[in-house]
């Protein structure tokens, strides 16, 4: 049995729950063009972030290790999968367009510098002056403006469904998010904090007994029978396993509760209500905020990744401050968008695209290249 666009429309209208965004039922693109005949428009635009650079990219760029760090620590793309994972899984048990949820989350992080949150404080730091630097917004001139891969129109021309909800920092104009987009905002903060722990304790910077008080890893340690002295690798994947279907099971749960608690029956509900409704408990939140607090203090910023970020600010300032400097240095496509975007803006597009390692090398080079004119 073949299925064509109508089909697969008409099973979501079907299958889903009546407050989850259907395809079928899109506000269409900013540019004008005829959807395909076998997949949805959320489909398609899910297609199109995966095959941008931007996506590709990601695998080289930092999570919380440097990607030259290990073969086994969590990248930005490694993260994005995951986020897909735990929306996706989410979005099933709540009837909710798991195919938007997974654009959604294929493409959050498309905007993400070099080196991790550090790139983005110092990104930001050096467009003061200039409107800032923030991934969010990055992601957006990606998808809209930057990715330039159709002679009709900039930018991958997504649906503007998908649109808003990588607007995320941003209320539309209706009122609340879609819950696609409520559910994998609320999915990257969780698969944050999985994968973050368990890669501070694969790396050692993080050890059992730092975690006593931690009421998650106190819950799950006595459930798993874990030992305070020794974590094995097979404890630390049992943990991990454990972690992800407590947090996932809360979220799915408590978002129902609050679903039904608020009686919405269409998309339009939804944006009328005075907040999300994606959410974990209140007991399961706090726990989760207990958490990040303690790897923000023991993970994030131990003397290790602080080294990390002192690198990353040196390079990505040498970079920024070269290419301004000397524009010309920059590819010819970028040397386009200099009238029309301003020198500044330019060279932050340029060095925020940039990989880990592909930032390092050119650092490098310009320091060869800096003996010889004076950068």
């Amino acid at each position: 049995m073949l299925l064509d666009r109508r089909a697969l429309e008409a099973r979501e209208a079907q299958t889903l729950a009546p407050y989850a965004a259907l395809s079928g039922a899109s506000l269409g693109r900013l540019y004008p063009e005829a959807e395909s005949s076998t997949r949805t428009a959320f489909q398609k635009d899910r297609d199109r972030v995966l095959h941008t650079t931007a996506f590709r990219r990601l695998e080289y760029k930092t999570q919380v290790f440097l990607n030259a760090q290990g073969d086994h620590y969590r990248t930005r793309l490694t993260h994005t999968l995951e986020v897909a994972q735990v929306a996706r899984s989410a979005a099933l048990s709540l009837g909710l367009n798991e195919t938007l949820a997974e654009v959604l989350s294929l493409a959050h992080d498309l905007g993400h510098p070099p080196f991790g949150h550090a790139g983005e404080a110092i990104l930001n730091r050096l467009l003061d002056a200039h409107g800032g630097f923030d991934h969010n917004r990055q992601t957006l001139r990606i998808v809209t403006e930057l990715e330039d891969r159709y002679p009709e129109f900039p930018g991958l021309n997504l649906t503007r469904e998908t649109l808003a909800g990588l607007a995320k920092h941003s209320r539309p104009a209706g009122g609340q998010h879609s819950l696609e987009a409520q559910l994998v905002n609320v999915a990257d903060g969780l698969a944050y904090s999985a994968h973050d722990l368990d890669d501070g304790l694969r790396s050692g910077l993080i050890v059992p007994y730092d975690l006593r008080g931690v009421a998650l890893w106190e819950q799950l340690s006595a459930r798993l029978k874990l030992r305070p002295d020794h974590l094995s690798d097979k404890d630390r994947r049992c943990l991990q396993r454990e972690l992800l279907g407590l947090l996932i099971g809360d979220l799915t749960a408590h978002s129902h509760e609050q679903l039904s608690a608020a009686g919405v029956a269409t998309p339009q509900d939804v944006a009328a209500q005075p907040g999300p409704l994606i959410a974990f408990s209140t007991e399961l939140q706090a726990s989760l905020n207990g958490l990040n607090h303690f790897l923000f203090e023991r993970l994030y910023r131990h003397p290790r990744v602080l080294r990390q970020v002192a690198q990353a600010e040196h390079c990505l300032e040498s970079l920024y401050h070269a290419l301004l400097k000397a524009p010309g240095m920059l590819p010819r496509g970028f040397q386009a968008r200099l009238e029309q975007d301003g020198p500044e803006r330019t060279v932050c597009d340029y060095v925020a695209g940039m990989t880990d390692r592909y930032a390092l090398d050119e650092y490098r080079h310009l320091q060869g290249v800096g003996g010889e004119s004076g950068f």
